[in-house]
């Protein structure tokens, strides 16, 4: 139930503890003999002589002490969630009640972000598996750690190269990608994504660059008219998801990669129309691998819902306003849409039933960048306010379970850094 309708009932839900079982033996029989024959003062003026009004306030002083109630518990009833355990067969099914989670409407934090460019079409935020978080503004990327709460410069290009137009963390966490390897494409990038390191542009092609190689190019990608705005790889690295300025939507399976560089520059599994503006918005479900969430820009204003096995579109929910970031929440059945005119707000839907279990305010412009803790639970949005602001939206992260300390054995160990 979404925490908003703390009153409200499911006709359809089972009802314990409504019918009233009588325990006689805790009763003053006396006391109820005398509440039930008493007679009635329906008339507030009825004329009653002083001996016998005497008669009766003490008579009540005497059995009823101050109580009013003819039946009584001997104990107080059982809960709800309680009823169950009283049969034994079916105790081991019982399952605790569970709290409504809490949502905070407002930011736990806020810092600034001096000359965040406000362009629909970048990427310009994400937090790493490390923790730390980096955010490019302007021609610099800052890194700020969430641990420490300390903030640095990571780098900052020349002014003839800048701005910075995407940044993006390898799953490691150790190595992050800025925009683009020189010589593979002929106009800025806009988005990145890691399974091996796949860039979009404005020129419209997708290439995928293994950058353990010289010869980092592995495969290239056409089917966009405009700009790729938006780039995924599923948690699988199985599938990998490519939205446009030309409102198109690509899902492409590694299956179909080729050795030869140059080959299936056309291929996808699904090309998807539905939106009626840029697609840029993108988000892989956690628990079902094969549902992605996609939004559209301010023409569109929709989240649609795929199963990007068969490319059908199994849902499409009207936000009323230009979607710009999604994210699943990791530990519930939630999406977190981030929004630009007229409200500029974050809204949480409960999956699958999109029902709005909060709107949450506080940016003033739309709001470009969203990007998720390791824990899942707190989310950080940057808008064309130059805000960059911190939400505990997803809840409090759970202590974590003692594991052996995972030793990085990746692609990518040999890198220092990747720019």
């Amino acid at each position: 139930m979404p925490p908003l309708s703390s009153g409200s009932r499911n006709p359809s839900a089972k009802c314990y503890g409504d019918r009233f079982i009588p325990d006689r033996s805790a009763m003053d029989m006396d006391m109820a003999h005398y509440l039930l024959t008493e007679p009635r003062k329906d008339n507030e003026n009825a004329v009653v002589s002083p001996s016998k009004e005497a008669y009766r306030r003490l008579l009540a002083e005497k059995l009823l002490k101050n109580r009013t109630r003819i039946l009584a518990f001997r104990n107080k009833p059982p809960e709800p969630e309680n009823v169950a355990a009283a049969n034994p067969a079916s105790s081991h099914h019982a399952k605790p009640a569970k709290q409504r989670r809490h949502i905070p409407r407002s930011a736990e934090r806020t810092l600034d972000a001096p000359e965040l460019v406000d362009d629909y079409y970048l990427n310009l935020l994400d937090w790493g598996s490390n923790n730390v978080l980096s955010i490019a503004l302007g021609d610099t990327v800052y890194l700020w750690d969430a641990s420490s709460g300390s903030t640095s410069e990571l780098v900052t290009v020349d002014e003839d190269s800048g701005p910075i137009t995407s940044v993006s963390w390898a799953p490691d966490g150790r190595h992050i990608a800025l925009r683009t390897l020189r010589g593979v494409h002929e106009a800025r990038v806009g988005s990145l994504a890691w399974n091996i390191l796949t860039t979009g542009s404005m020129d419209g092609r997708i290439v995928n660059n293994d950058v353990r190689i010289r010869n980092h190019v592995v495969q290239t990608y056409e089917g966009h008219s405009q700009e790729v705005c938006g780039l995924k790889w599923s948690g699988s690295g199985q599938q990998l998801t490519r939205g446009g300025n030309d409102n198109l939507l690509h899902i492409w399976d590694v299956s179909m990669a080729s050795s030869m560089p140059s080959a299936g520059r056309n291929q996808w599994l699904h090309r998807l129309d539905y939106h009626m503006a840029a697609v840029k918005a993108l988000a892989w479900c956690p628990f079902q691998s094969n549902l992605l969430a996609t939004g559209g820009g301010g023409s569109d204003q929709c989240i649609k819902f795929w199963n990007t096995h068969t490319g059908a579109c199994l849902n499409s929910v009207d936000t009323g306003s230009q979607v710009c970031s999604l994210l699943w929440n990791k530990n519930e059945r939630e999406l977190l849409s981030s929004h630009g005119f007229t409200h500029n707000q974050l809204t949480l839907w409960k999956y699958p039933s999109m029902v709005k279990m909060a709107e949450l305010t506080g940016h003033t412009s739309r709001v470009l960048f969203m990007a998720q803790s390791p824990d899942g639970c707190t989310v950080a949005s940057a808008a064309a306010d130059e805000t960059l602001r911190f939400w505990n939206v997803f809840g409090t992260p759970e202590a974590p379970k003692p594991t052996a300390k995972a030793s990085h054995t990746g692609m990518f160990n040999s890198f220092n850094h990747i720019r």
